[in-house]
Order: structure tokens, then C-alpha cells, then sequence
């Protein structure tokens, strides 16, 4: 069953990234405010950013904007942890418990669960979007419907 107050969050939301992506800031302060946005309104995304394709090394991700505790991850290789996954595989990945993850890079010893979400730009992963959470199983595929509309969104912008 599809809970229609969340839907109709997540169609506000994507509303707001729309205007945001449309604004005249430039990227980096478009991806922090869809960071800051989506922290905000969903009550367990706990860490949100973006992980952008490094232009030099086409096969590593790079840290870019995010609101949360600082992590030590900077670079991520393809391949490496969920989110080099993710990239590698150029698909969704919903952790619901990182705990039984062998190949998950942890943050913070109070994430949970995590989603991340590949973002293409002409044909090709650009960057991600990360999302954890302190909740165990929170994600539904509410979330990932509506993540990867947004993702669409931003991939002009990547």
C-alpha cells in the first residue's frame, strides 16, 4: 500500500529540486541546498550527498556537497563499498541493515541502513547520491521511486 501523505511529500520535494536545479546558483550550491532539502524533509535521512565521477580517474567518486557528520570517505573507488557498487553496477542499492553488509564502508557507527542512487549524464554514471540513516529498514520503494525521479532532475546539473 502506498501511504498518500508520503507521496505527496515526495512530489513536493521534487518540485522543490526542480527550482532549485532551474535557479542561477551554481552546482555546488544546487547540490547542497537538494542535500540540505532532503535532510530536512524526511525525518530519517539522517546524512545526505553527492559523490561525483572524478573527470581525472573515471572510475572514482569524489565527495561533493552533503549535509551530516563529516566522513572520512573522500574518494571511493568503483567497486568499493555500496557506493562504488552502485556505480559499478550503475543501479540502486537499498542496505536496509549495513550491518550485514560485507562490503560496506561505514560513516558513522549510528548508520543503519543507506540508499544510493547513480545519476546519469549522457549515458553514463556522473555521480550518486547517498542517503543514510540511523533507522533500521526505513527505505521503501516510495523512496526509491521518487529518489530516482530526482536523481533524473539533477543529471542536467552533473
Amino acid at each position: 500500500m502506498v501511504d498518500s501523505n508520503k507521496k505527496e511529500q515526495f512530489e513536493g520535494i521534487v518540485s522543490e529540486v526542480r527550482k532549485i536545479v532551474n535557479g542561477t546558483q551554481g552546482r555546488e550550491e544546487k547540490l547542497q541546498q537538494i542535500c540540505k532539502l532532503l535532510r530536512d524533509q524526511v525525518d530519517y535521512y539522517d546524512w545526505v550527498g553527492f559523490y561525483l565521477v572524478d573527470p581525472q580517474k573515471e572510475r572514482e567518486l569524489v565527495l561533493g556537497p552533503y549535509v551530516g557528520e563529516p566522513t572520512d570517505h573522500i574518494r571511493i573507488a568503483f567497486g568499493q563499498g555500496i557506493c562504488g557498487q552502485a556505480a559499478e553496477r550503475e543501479e540502486t542499492f537499498i542496505i536496509q541493515d549495513v550491518s550485514k553488509e560485507d562490503n560496506y564502508l561505514s560513516c558513522s557507527i549510528a548508520v543503519k541502513s543507506e540508499i544510493v542512487l547513480p545519476v546519469f549524464k549522457n549515458g553514463k554514471v556522473a555521480g550518486e547520491l547517498d542517503i543514510d540513516s540511523h533507522s533500521l529498514e526505513p527505505f521503501t520503494e516510495e523512496d526509491r521511486k521518487y529518489l530516482e525521479k530526482i536523481c533524473e532532475v539533477i543529471a542536467p546539473i552533473m
